[in-house]
């Protein structure tokens, strides 16, 4: 495995940050052109994320192709990755069916780094040095501007309570990942959407597994496996094999302004100044420690 320096592994969360701030708006379309709900979503999302790396043979997350028999890392901690993988999104979606999506994301998305840096810290023994600090402080009071006026007009401790589960899947999923550094990236994405495909399947059944066929559906579909999964998830797990979980986590937040600005963009929502102003500040807090990672 090609060694990763800090700063590409900054680059790269990035991008996989951005790509994620894709995957909301392209889930959102699908409910309607697909005729699928969260968690049929969420299982197709997984097997055609599987399905791309399989056929990826050369490309950003390695020098070629895989040695036969590694292509898929099956071992405990690839289960539990999988496992919190669909713990994760089967929470979020939970979330926001009782909260609403600025509930969710604000919680979710400002729990999970205070989660993995008190992981990182007592699991992981990794440092938390004043730059992450700082920039943890910075990005999540840019994440409360960004959506905390919406949160708090809602009332749903059930709501508050799957956020939290949905956070502490994702933590567990980076500190996971980043124990297990010196795994192939790419063979832990796949093992994880295989493993977190098999947790959703039973639900997504139940609920409604196969898409209304048509030219969208099936662009959106394809999209959404190929860039904010397959693309996106890669470039996490190579990322972590480079930077600190803490670091990762909140380089990570970026999505919430990817999120704000398609929000804003295609389905005509509005942003007050205040959340303007929290979209700078969270990419400013996320600008300065992905310049900085080597010393974060």
């Amino acid at each position: 495995m090609t060694h990763v320096s800090a700063r590409r592994g900054a680059l790269y969360v990035s991008v996989a940050a951005t790509a994620w701030g894709t995957g909301g708006a392209a889930g959102s379309l699908l409910f309607d052109t697909g005729g699928l709900g969260p968690v049929g979503v969420s299982l197709w999302r997984y097997l055609l994320g599987a399905t791309f790396l399989l056929l990826l043979s050369r490309g950003l997350l390695s020098r070629g192709p895989l040695p036969r028999g590694t292509t898929i890392a099956w071992n405990g901690r690839t289960v539990l990755v999988g496992a919190g993988m669909a713990v994760y999104q089967t929470a979020y979606f939970a979330a926001i069916a009782h909260s609403g999506v600025a509930v969710a994301t604000v919680v979710t998305m400002g729990a999970t780094p205070i989660f993995t840096a008190l992981g990182s810290r007592f699991l992981l023994r990794e440092r938390l040095g004043r730059l992450a600090l700082c920039a943890l402080a910075a990005a999540l009071a840019g994440l409360l501007l960004l959506t905390g006026e919406a949160a708090l007009q809602a009332r749903s401790s059930a709501g508050l309570a799957f956020a939290l589960v949905s956070a502490a899947g994702y933590a567990g999923v980076t500190l996971l990942s980043r124990q297990g550094r010196d795994d192939d990236p790419r063979a832990v994405a796949v093992g994880g959407f295989v493993v977190g495909a098999v947790c959703l399947a039973p639900f997504a059944l139940a609920e409604g597994v196969v898409p209304e066929v048509s030219w969208s559906s099936v662009a959106l579909l394809v999209y959404l496996g190929a860039v904010p999964t397959a693309l996106a998830y890669g470039l996490f797990f190579r990322a972590l094999t480079a930077l600190r979980a803490t670091t990762v986590s909140i380089i990570s937040l970026g999505e919430a302004v990817g999120a704000a600005l398609l929000g804003v963009l295609l389905f005509g929502e509005r942003l007050t100044p205040l959340a303007w102003s929290g979209c700078v500040l969270l990419l400013a807090a996320v600008a300065v420690l992905a310049a900085r990672a080597e010393t974060a």
